[in-house]
């Protein structure tokens, strides 16, 4: 077994890294708006203004450019869903030898364009990574291919570390470095570089709550995968991550930081309001780690006014209709919006009463439909004064004054699909069971999905919006009968998409049944 390189050899070769025939040397820029807000002094290394948006181009230019003409001979070969692929397409161009990237079926066009324009070979299979990777393998050893690992690689790594020298070459005032964790190759080669040349260096691991691979490694003592991976922040969407990162980072990383899709997009608008750019989910994950961490430990010495914390912005290829999608969750991420349903009288009058009651507050939204009872139920949206306690005073101040309300700000349900409906009906629909559903996004998918669900069972509720990413997102009422449940439930794991039984969500059971 080869013996791991040591600390001082990565902070060697990461010196010396073969990265700016493709990459360059990007800006460490000052947020000032988001500095005032949090009282320290904040900077954001952007690495979304590198040739292909993304810090990506890195690693596989140091591997690129550092393996023989002879280990190259046939040209390489890489499995991705987007930055990598772009980064070692630019990269195989940049010295000229063919690539061939295999992707799955569902990355979005814009990002099969951006690599078949640096002249690479695309081939689209399996309808996620682990799929598409498999397939790399296979052509890789058919056809005497050089395989580029995105993330568990010394070289990769070495590449990416190269984003620690030149902040520390940029700053001697750094006290804390917050980056994103995918795999882990940006994180340990960063984590290793800072915290070999400056043990004082705080290097702060954030990743998504639904997509935590590190964490759990950490937590199991070793690499191990995760059940299910969530795909909003799909460039760091990783099952499982690599040996090598694993160790580096168990060595180096002071802390890791799991963010929600909503804070991440509070991270997005708060980087546009400083930078008037616009980053992917992953590309705001050490942003929304940095309020997190300072939210939680207001009185942190860290970062003090003479201080610098860095954010790494790893990327900015976003689908421009994941947009509205962004939008919708940052007011949530910053709690300035809060979500409920809540119960009026069904007479004339009971919406302005409700106003009259909220007061001053503005209603972001407001969902109703006419019904035939007393008592109709409303979904409504409330401008939040920015805290979880606000949303506490807000449903005394309702119940207070005869309002039955339930708060469903925290309801994944309620924020991808009840919003976005009329309440059911007073009719009752016997055996209905609510199932949320996710399946890969593409052309055809909403059929493919509806002809897997087959006939045998009657559809009673049915909602899917495109939220420009590489999954779609359903909402279906299904009529099973108790006796047929089991049968119903050996069909929906038959089929294999990814599901939720929300059945018993009290946003159902109060807005919608």
């Amino acid at each position: 077994m080869t013996k791991p390189l040591s600390n001082e050899q990565y902070v060697e070769m990461i010196n010396t890294a073969q990265v700016y025939q493709a990459a360059h040397r990007t800006a460490l820029q000052h947020a000032p708006k988001l500095s005032k807000k949090l009282n320290r002094q904040i900077f954001l290394k952007r690495e979304d203004q590198q040739p292909v948006f993304s810090f990506k181009i890195r690693g596989a230019a140091n591997k690129i450019f550092t393996l023989t003409p002879e280990e190259l001979k046939s040209g390489v070969i890489c499995s991705s869903a987007g930055n990598h692929a772009q980064g070692v397409a630019m990269a195989a161009a940049a010295r000229s030898i063919p690539a061939h990237i295999v992707m799955p079926i569902s990355a979005p066009a814009i990002k099969v364009e951006a690599v078949e324009s640096f002249g690479a070979k695309v081939t689209l299979h399996g309808d996620h990574y682990d799929e598409a990777q498999t397939k790399a393998y296979e052509i890789a050893e058919k056809e005497d291919l050089c395989f580029i690992h995105p993330f568990n690689d010394p070289l990769v790594i070495a590449g990416q570390g190269t984003i620690a020298k030149e902040i520390l070459e940029q700053t001697d005032e750094i006290a804390a470095i917050f980056v994103p964790i995918g795999g882990g190759g940006l994180a340990s080669g960063i984590a290793t570089y800072a915290k070999t040349l400056n043990p004082n260096i705080l290097v702060i691991g954030v990743e998504p709550e639904e997509a935590a691979s590190m964490q759990k490694a950490f937590q199991e003592n070793g690499p191990c995968e995760i059940e299910d991976v969530g795909i909003f922040a799909d460039g760091v969407a990783v099952k499982k991550v690599g040996e090598e990162t694993y160790r580096l980072c168990k060595e180096h990383l002071d802390e890791i930081i799991t963010v929600t899709t909503d804070q991440t997009c509070a991270a997005i608008q708060d980087i546009f309001e400083d930078t008037r750019t616009v980053v992917e989910p992953a590309g705001a994950l050490a942003l929304a780690g940095i309020r997190k961490y300072f939210k939680e430990n207001p009185e942190s010495p860290l970062g003090s006014s003479s201080q610098t914390i860095a954010a790494i912005v790893c990327g900015a290829n976003m689908n421009f209709e994941r947009l509205r999608h962004v939008s919708e969750r940052a007011a949530i991420g910053k709690d300035r919006e809060a979500l409920f349903t809540v119960q009026i009288p069904e007479e004339r009058g009971s919406f302005l009463n409700f106003c009259a009651t909220i007061g001053d507050r503005a209603i972001t939204e407001f969902n109703y439909r006419s019904g035939h009872h007393k008592t109709a139920r409303i979904f409504v949206g409330i401008e939040n004064g920015g805290s979880a306690d606000t949303r506490k005073e807000i449903i005394n101040h309702l119940e207070n004054s005869n309002y039955k309300a339930t708060d469903l700000t925290e309801n994944e349900l309620a924020k991808l699909h009840l919003r976005h409906l009329t309440p059911g009906s007073d009719q009752h629909i016997k055996d209905e069971r609510l199932y949320r559903f996710q399946f890969p996004e593409r052309r055809g998918a909403l059929r493919k999905f509806l002809e897997a669900i087959g006939e045998d069972f009657n559809i009673t509720l049915f909602h899917y919006r495109n939220h420009g990413s590489d999954y779609g997102r359903v909402l279906a009422g299904i009529q099973v009968p108790d006796m047929q449940l089991a049968e119903f439930q050996d069909h929906l794991n038959t089929l294999g998409y990814k599901y939720w039984d929300e059945t018993e969500n009290e946003g159902y059971q109060e807005f919608l049944k």
